[in-house]
């Protein structure tokens, strides 16, 4: 009988029969083979690794390097292309993903660097720049889709909204929290409230709502109305956040860990129609003691994302997904006194596979102590002209704001073509 290899030994082996026997099921909620042509719809998953992740112990492994550190590099599903051994779940998945080995941002700081991997662009005091989920949200989802175009499933946190990362783009296309993975505060109408009651009341708002813009509209007052619309829409949403009722050996697949639930959601949300998730993993600023916080950080990682990969590609979802693993930075090819690797911004990597993507390609090469890039150098620039000719979209396509054209990527960065189908 075939398996789905969610990872390299045979403890992680899935019967592909027992998969296909819970999509005819409908073990697997969400509809995923009802409707084909939802299937059609594109989407974004970005999982981003918070502090800066070790490209040496991911994607760029250089042992026997002095700069190498302890762990060996393992072959991965394409040959000649290897990943630390830290990654043996996902070495199986490679030839879904393609490798960015020769990114150079050229920025140090956590804060700058995670705005330009957001943006695509450096900081300026002239402008702000929308997040790459707000650009999304605007340019990819339906308008009628009742789920917010930008969701952020992150550990901790209070949930709410940030109409900062729309930008220009107006609060309307702002990211939506969703707290280690939790509904939504309210998502469910108060006991003492019948559903005819609040068609009234629906009702109600509406008519002020249409009296108010008619003299008053700005982006403002219309997101503010439709984030209610959109709410009461959620509602009816509300058991993509129940994952209880997905198969058990696929939960125990993606871990019972923060990691596992959220990255479980994720696709959960994805397949119940939202065009962008982020889900956030943490704690990789290994200042200290970066070879044992890398070993717990990868194994929580490692298992967790080659099951999302295996699972998007069985429910036919992959196609149509631009997944990307990102960070701030990397980190530092010297070692440090404290056994750690500081910040790193000139020669690091990044993984993305999916929509638009030629799965099993690498582009870019760092020297042999991975303290420069020597092929092929990129920077967020590209990187965004990648993304956006992946979904389909113009890189060069302008936001106006009062007469004033604002390409929606750097217009200096190309797109890489070598990684794109």
């Amino acid at each position: 009988m075939g398996v789905v290899r969610l990872c390299g030994s045979p403890e992680h082996a899935m019967s592909r029969r027992a998969v296909l026997g819970a999509l005819g099921a409908g073990a697997f909620t969400g509809g995923a083979l009802a409707n084909p042509l939802a299937m059609q719809n594109k989407r974004v998953l970005m999982i981003f690794l918070a502090g800066g992740v070790s490209q040496l112990e991911t994607w760029d492994p250089k042992p026997g390097a002095p700069t190498g550190g302890p762990f060996r590099a393992i072959p991965t599903s394409v040959p000649g292309t290897h990943v630390c051994e830290l990654l043996p779940c996902t070495a199986g998945q490679i030839h879904r993903l393609a490798l960015v080995r020769g990114i150079n941002t050229a920025e140090d700081d956590h804060g700058k660097g995670s705005y330009i991997m957001h943006t695509g662009r450096r900081q300026e005091p002239s402008v702000n720049y929308p997040h790459l989920g707000s650009l999304v949200a605007k340019m990819v989802a339906a308008p009628e889709n009742p789920l917010p175009g930008y969701l952020h499933v992150e550990p901790g946190g209070s949930g709410g909204s940030s109409s900062a990362d729309a930008a220009f783009l107006g609060p309307k296309f702002g990211s939506v929290s969703i707290s280690d993975g939790k509904p939504p505060a309210n998502i469910d109408l108060p006991g003492t409230l019948t559903s005819g009651r609040d068609d009234m009341r629906h009702a109600m708002r509406r008519k002020a709502d249409s009296r108010f813009l008619a003299s008053r509209n700005t982006a403002e007052t219309e997101a503010y109305t439709q984030t209610h619309e959109q709410a009461r829409q959620m509602i009816a949403k509300k058991k993509l956040f129940d994952t209880a009722n997905e198969p058990g050996k696929l939960g125990d697949s993606y871990g019972r860990h923060d990691f596992g639930r959220h990255c479980l959601l994720a696709r959960r949300l994805l397949e119940g129609g939202a065009p962008f998730v982020k889900v956030t993993h943490t704690n990789y600023d290994t200042h200290h003691e970066n070879f044992d916080f890398h070993i717990e950080r990868m194994g929580e990682f490692d298992r967790t994302f080659a099951t999302l990969i295996e699972d998007l590609h069985q429910r036919g979802m992959l196609s149509s997904t631009l997944v990307l693993v990102v960070s701030e930075f990397g980190r530092t090819p010297n070692i440090n006194r404290n056994y750690g690797r500081d910040h790193w911004s000139k020669a690091w990597s990044i993984a993305l596979g999916g929509q638009g993507v030629v799965g099993g390609a690498v582009v870019g090469k760092t020297n042999a102590t991975g303290t420069a890039v020597v092929d092929r150098q990129v920077n967020a620039g590209h990187l965004f002209a990648t993304y956006f000719r992946a979904l389909g979209l113009d890189p060069a396509k302008k936001h106006y704001i009062d007469q004033r054209p604002i390409p929606m990527t750097d217009p200096a960065g190309s797109a890489i073509g070598e990684i794109l189908a």
